[in-house]
């Protein structure tokens, strides 16, 4: 590879490899192994599809036998990064994000709804234990495999049984998404309807603060509004109805691989208690109304007063 044509960027945290630069910024070329493979397979089947993602320009593997491919730029900014760029002293989110994060997220909604996929029995239960990571929830937290939470989790399948099924990116959130589509496919596979995109301002409240912003319930409501606009335009139904169902899973998600190895790692404990009370919510959420309401969850710093205090496990 031509170091004088390609920047360094960074490396690959969901695989081995690197991301690079061109000089003028208009191309990316990412280095990985089989799992790069498969994503840009399916980055160029979606891209037929009319999902807004990253044309692929070129492919191949280098002379050290590692598989690259080179794509368009979407732009050098996501959302997540704007975001963070716009804060001024406080944790309010601009306006300009949200509206821009609901417009991307309605082009990929009809898109998708475009193109169902034929499920089998067992795809929407697959779809669960793979977006949720329940094994590894459970192996770390073998208290919460209990009858309540499988009963939760099964009533989540039924509730889900007629939603269609879709090629979707399952790792959708602001960081991923840039005002011309969205970016980083390597976690893809089927989902149900509005399950990428429906969350993606609700799940800035499980990171507990740590993301810096937030978004207001004014901007969470107009947000799905529009993904409800798009739905029932291309299928006749909203998918916001679905949201609860769809947080609950996040829930178990964003538990996974938190579970520290290391006793005197507190600041990591204490992560994996918070995640933990924040699943223990949503489910309590779940059970009484069929939602989950983030805007009900304590930050991070809350939990670790009342934790200190005695409040909470």
């Amino acid at each position: 590879m031509n170091e004088t044509t390609w920047r360094f960027v960074k490396k690959r945290t969901a695989a081995d490899g690197a991301v690079y630069v061109s000089a003028d910024k208009t191309r990316y070329r990412r280095t990985g192994g089989a799992e790069l493979q498969a994503e840009a397979a399916f980055q160029r089947r979606i891209a037929d599809l009319a999902y807004p993602v990253p044309h692929i320009l070129e492919e191949g593997f280098t002379d050290d036998g590692h598989y690259y491919v080179v794509e368009e730029s979407l732009g050098d900014q996501t959302l997540h990064d704007r975001a963070v760029a716009s804060l001024d002293g406080g944790r309010a989110l601009a306006d300009d994000v949200t509206d821009t994060a609901a417009k991307v997220a309605a082009r990929l909604l009809r898109a998708q709804a475009a193109h169902f996929v034929q499920p089998t029995p067992s795809t929407l239960r697959q779809w669960l234990e793979g977006a949720g990571f329940t094994q590894n929830v459970f192996q770390e937290n073998p208290d919460l495999d209990n009858p309540r939470t499988h009963a939760a989790l099964d009533h989540t399948l039924d509730r889900l049984a007629t939603v269609p099924l879709v090629r979707g990116h399952l790792d959708y959130g602001l960081p991923n998404v840039l005002p011309a589509g969205i970016i980083d496919w390597q976690h893809h596979g089927l989902v149900p309807l509005g399950y990428d995109v429906l969350p993606a301002l609700e799940i800035i409240a499980f990171k507990g603060g740590n993301k810096g912003y937030t978004a207001s319930p004014g901007q969470r409501h107009r947000y799905l509004a529009a993904l409800d606009d798009a739905s029932l335009s291309a299928t006749g139904q909203p998918v916001s109805q679905n949201l609860g169902a769809y947080l609950l899973v996040k829930a178990l998600f964003f538990l996974a691989l938190m579970r520290p190895t290391d006793p005197s790692r507190t600041d990591k404990h204490l992560k994996w208690q918070y995640r933990r009370h924040l699943f223990t919510k949503g489910l309590e959420q779940y059970e009484r109304t069929g939602t989950v309401d983030t805007a009900l969850f304590p930050d991070l710093e809350e939990f670790a007063a009342g934790h200190s205090a005695g409040d909470h496990p």
